[in-house]
Formats: structure tokens, C-alpha cells, sequence
């Protein structure tokens, strides 16, 4: 028997939580939440969970009105509520998750951010956890002991260029990483679109090293001459790293450079990034709203591609016992 279904989506994600229960065909679970003048929260489920297979959706992205802290937080609060109700199992879906950048020393006595937020997951009874595109997805499966699934817009982005809308398809093109650090992802996404549209792709990466907080290096080596690159990466921060692949990528003879991206921070500085000649066009998801960007000359080159139908898929695919291996890639 298939355990009853409940999608929540805590305040702030609302909007991608509205979407992917519109893609299951069933509506929103509903929930309170509640903000005190000392600043603390609580939330709590309005209907019954008992022995339901309940879904909690946060991105835990920081801004507009709460930090990445907060968010977290309140996550992890939700979950041990919803456990504490009855749920068989509960599943956390952090389109983007903090903290996941720091998986590894880099200094002395550095902390392992990911895997005390993965222990944080467990303790409060999480049954599995969904992201989207982490940093390094091998640092994030190791953090966790309890199950993982570790989604890439890949998927998203090889539908964008098989569109004929976006003239693509039949382009030259060159998958580029924007840094040696992001071979491993690039090539995996060059293997994919090979497969989709049948037929050879190239590749390349830029040289990046990072001292001391200055980052550098102008080599680029990959066959791009007359193509049209295909930078891939994780995140767009302040959009420098996009910046010099891109430029490397001008010097070294591509027609046409695009960055496809799966989560838009746009700190400041990313504006001016977006903006600069080299990129022609910046593809990113709705994993994390767009609401830094307040240049309407930036917003008018961005293209921003849906993740509900993904997750929705992703929810599907987990209640029947289907295989993620396809939107898995990487």
C-alpha cells in the first residue's frame, strides 16, 4: 500500500512549493507558522501526518527576508515536528543548500560545515534529503548517513539547447568549465548532450587558482575555436569566475559564449558580470529567485528555467521506486 502523500512548503519557498504541487496534481499541505518578538519561530502542520509520507520543501538560500540560518533552522524545527506527529518518514527538498560549499579543510582547525549540517539533518529524523547541484556531490554523500539525492539541472539545460527556439542544436559547441575544480562536472555534462543530440561535442576549462583570497590564472585550453561555449558551473556568485572563462573562451576564437548555471546568487558585482560583452546570454533555474538583480538590462539576459517539473519528478520517482539515474548525471 502507497503511504499517503504531503508536500509542505515553509514560508519563503511558497512559491516553487505552489509549482511542484500543481505538477503532482494535488495541492500544498497546509501548516502555521509563527514569528516571536525575541525573534524566535515555530511551525507546525494543520493537518494530520500520521503515517504519512510527508515531503518539507526550504531553499536554503539567505535574503530577501531571512538568512540561510533561518531557514535552516526552521527546516530542521518542521521536520522534528512533523516526526514528533506521526509521519512514516520524512523527506527535506533544499533546492539550494547551505553550507555545502564548505566541505573540506582548507585551513587549520577549519570547520566541516557539511557534515555538521548533515548531522543536524539526522537528528531530528530525517529520512532522506534532496539538493539540487551541489558543490562537490562527493563530500555531500559522504556527510550523510541516512539517504541522499543529489539532482542536476543538467536535464534542464540539455532541453534549452535541444530548443529550436534558442538556435543551438545545431550549433558548434563547447563545454566549458570555468575552472579545473569543475572538469569532472563539465565533462559528465558534455557526455549527456553528446547522447541527446548524437553527435560529437567539444570541451575545454579555464585555469583558475585562488591565494589568499585573489583569484587568477589566464590559460585556456580546449577546441573552441568558431563554437559557441557552453560554460557550466554549480552557482553564480559575483559572476567573476563566469567573467574570465568567458573571456578566455573570446580569446581562444568562440563565436558565442553562454553560462548555464544552476543557482543565480547575484551578489554584488554579478550585475556588472552579466553584463560584460564576453557572456551573451546567462541560463540559470528558479532554484534560488532572482531578487538581487534589480538592473533591468541584467534581468534581460538571463533565461531562468523551471525546477518545479523536476522535483515534482523526483517525488514520483522516489513514492514508486524508480530509477534517478537520468536526472542524476553527476
Amino acid at each position: 500500500m502507497v503511504e499517503r502523500l504531503c508536500l509542505f512548503a515553509l514560508h519563503g519557498s511558497d512559491q516553487l512549493g505552489a509549482a511542484i504541487a500543481g505538477a503532482l496534481g494535488q495541492p500544498l499541505a497546509a501548516h502555521e507558522e509563527r514569528e516571536f518578538e525575541d525573534g524566535e519561530h515555530k511551525a507546525r502542520p494543520l493537518e494530520s501526518v500520521r503515517n504519512a509520507d510527508v515531503f518539507v520543501l526550504h531553499g536554503l538560500h539567505g535574503g530577501p527576508q531571512q538568512s540561510a540560518n533561518d531557514k535552516l533552522c526552521q527546516l530542521l524545527f518542521f521536520i522534528g515536528a512533523v516526526k514528533d506527529a506521526g509521519a512514516s518518514r520524512v523527506t527535506a527538498i533544499a533546492p539550494y543548500l547551505c553550507y555545502a560549499r564548505k566541505d573540506r579543510r582548507t585551513k587549520p582547525s577549519d570547520p566541516v560545515t557539511t557534515r555538521y549540517v548533515a548531522s543536524l539533518f539526522e537528528a531530528v529524523g530525517t529520512a532522506a534529503v534532496i539538493t539540487l547541484d551541489v558543490h562537490n556531490p562527493a563530500a555531500f554523500e559522504n556527510a550523510f548517513r541516512c539517504p541522499t539525492v543529489a539532482l542536476t539541472a543538467a536535464p534542464l539545460f540539455i532541453d534549452y539547447v535541444k530548443n529550436p527556439a534558442t538556435g543551438l542544436a545545431n550549433d558548434k559547441l563547447c563545454v566549458v568549465s570555468p575552472d579545473p575544480g569543475g572538469t569532472k562536472r563539465a565533462d559528465l555534462f558534455r557526455e549527456a548532450l553528446e547522447s541527446a543530440l548524437h553527435r560529437p561535442i567539444g570541451k575545454g576549462f579555464a585555469d583558475k587558482r585562488r591565494s589568499a583570497g585573489v583569484v587568477s590564472g589566464d590559460l585556456f585550453v580546449g577546441d573552441v575555436e568558431g563554437a559557441t561555449a557552453l560554460i557550466i558551473d554549480d552557482l553564480i556568485s559575483t559572476g567573476g569566475t563566469l567573467v574570465r572563462a568567458a573571456q578566455a573562451a573570446r580569446r581562444a576564437g568562440a563565436k558565442r559564449v553562454l553560462a548555464l548555471v544552476t543557482h543565480g546568487l547575484f551578489m554584488p558585482g554579478a550585475e556588472t558580470a552579466i553584463l560584460n560583452s564576453a557572456i551573451d546570454r546567462v541560463i540559470v533555474t528558479d532554484s534560488v529567485p532572482a531578487f538581487r538583480l534589480g538592473d533591468k538590462s541584467a534581468r534581460a539576459k538571463l533565461d531562468i528555467l523551471p525546477v518545479a517539473p523536476l522535483l515534482a519528478e523526483t517525488i514520483r520517482r522516489l513514492r514508486t521506486g524508480a530509477t534517478l539515474s537520468d536526472l542524476s548525471v553527476f
